[in-house]
């Protein structure tokens, strides 16, 4: 498989999403501008984020239902 080619035929894929710091911090140590004692510990510190991806049509008739709005 390609890098970027994604041969799964997963509905839904639930994981850890890196929010900008965290790409910041990697790209300092791959940069060689912090060592992995000061990545570690800017990471450390960092709330994990969760996304949720729905892939298929199948996944979004079957489980994702409009149950209205409100104005605020």
């Amino acid at each position: 498989m390609q890098k970027g080619n994604d041969a799964t035929d997963y509905d839904i894929v639930i994981g850890g999403a890196a929010n900008d710091k965290v790409f910041n911090t990697v790209e300092l140590y791959f940069d060689n501008l912090i060592d992995k004692k000061e990545a570690i510990r800017r990471l450390r510190y960092e709330k994990p984020n969760l996304q949720m991806c729905l892939r298929t049509q199948t996944v979004l008739d079957e489980y994702l239902h409009y149950e209205g709005s409100e104005q605020i």
